[in-house]
């Protein structure tokens, strides 16, 4: 079995917790992790398994003028410690599923946001899941969030819980007709 692990990121938190994802399906599935501009030069759904995250901006998915002036923060005082991952930019998430070819099979949804309650943080796994959805695509497990401090830093076995999420995915996925 195959799947697409599609992320966007900024300081590089998403990305490391697509990562993680992959290794816990390498058990089921041949993950493929790539970035929202990457796979915009291709089409990703041909897919078993296609599982979609990005950071949680004002209460749902990143708008590419919140990641522009998030980038540019980040440049501009490096004493935040803030560094924008190397695949920050491109179309993101929501100009990328406007291009989404509709398409049949599973999925699975995460996000990245701020430690607190969803109803202050928000959560965009939400509105990636339910885009997915609108595409055709079965969604195989809940959303998923992992959680940043205030340094924006993934708080501690964040990453162990994204690669047992993996897990619970591959096991959804070689369970499911």
């Amino acid at each position: 079995m195959k799947a697409a692990i599609v992320y966007e990121s900024l300081y590089g938190n998403t990305h490391a917790i697509a990562d993680a994802i992959a290794q816990g399906l390498e058990e089921v599935a041949e993950p493929h992790v790539m970035s929202v501009d990457e796979a915009g030069q291709t089409q990703p759904t041909a897919t078993d398994l296609l599982v979609v995250g990005g950071p949680t901006h004002l209460h749902g998915m990143s708008r590419k003028p919140m990641w522009e002036l998030a980038v540019k923060d980040a440049l501009e005082h490096p004493e935040k410690g803030l560094v924008p991952d190397a695949s920050a930019g491109g179309p993101g998430l929501r100009a990328w599923f406007d291009s989404l070819d509709e398409a049949t099979g599973k999925a699975a949804a995460f996000d990245t946001r701020m430690e607190g309650n969803k109803l202050l943080t928000g959560h965009a796994s939400k509105g990636i899941a339910k885009r997915l959805k609108q595409h055709g695509l079965e969604l195989i497990a809940e959303p998923a969030s992992f959680l940043v401090d205030d340094t924006n830093q993934l708080l501690p076995g964040e990453i162990d819980r994204a690669r047992e999420w993996g897990k619970t995915l591959g096991t959804a996925l070689s369970t499911t007709p």
